[in-house]
């Protein structure tokens, strides 16, 4: 005798009317097989890049290029991207300064560098600078040099200086600046002024 299965349903297994027929894909299956057309690429690369890091216009325009995504259609996006706020070359332009200033201890002219590499336009960068003036551009070169100066003892003087005036001239302070606060550094620090003066010459 054969024993019939019971399903939760009842006897038998029964149609269920709310089943899609298996021979036939529903539409969300063909719209989520079907190919992203560039906009939506587009868009979906941008959001990818946005998340947890500001990017500049244009590092998000070379990124959608190496991807293959047409021009035209990577100016819509990024046009509706700034619309929107997503991207604001001003205000990256004024984070990066700030940020790059007080962890670094950046000068003007390397900021301003930076952020041309970035594809910043020149009037956003020259606003962006523009935050920090001459007097707190050099209490930021007199800070570095009180760091690094305890590291430098035991050198000769020509040395000492060359090393502490080259770190600053790295990160974008003119000759002039430099010069001027590592005198100043080693003369508070004991060094006689007429000795100094062979090697740094009053500025």
């Amino acid at each position: 005798m054969t024993r019939r299965t019971e399903w939760p349903d009842g006897p038998g297994r029964p149609e269920r009317p709310d089943r899609p027929d298996s021979g036939a894909p529903s539409s969300s299956r063909a719209e989520q097989g079907s190919p992203l057309g560039p906009e939506e690429q587009a868009r979906a690369i941008c959001l990818r890049l946005l998340t947890g890091t500001p990017r500049t216009r244009k590092q998000l325009a070379d990124a959608l290029r190496t991807r293959g995504i047409p021009d035209d259609a990577a100016r819509e996006v990024l046009s509706r991207f700034e619309d929107v706020g997503l991207i604001d070359d001003a205000a990256f332009a004024g984070a990066w300064v700030e940020s790059r200033h007080h962890s670094r201890g950046l000068a003007r002219s390397a900021l301003a560098r930076e952020l041309r590499t970035k594809g910043v336009d020149s009037a956003l960068i020259d606003d962006a600078v523009g935050q920090l003036d001459a007097d707190q551009e050099e209490r930021t070169a007199q800070e570095l040099v009180e760091r690094k100066l305890r590291a430098t003892r035991g050198l000769d003087r020509e040395k000492r200086i060359r090393r502490l005036a080259g770190m600053l001239a790295r990160r974008g302070y003119s000759e002039g600046l430099a010069l001027r606060v590592v005198r100043r550094a080693l003369e508070e620090e004991g060094e006689d002024p007429e000795l100094l003066e062979h090697h740094l010459p009053d500025l």
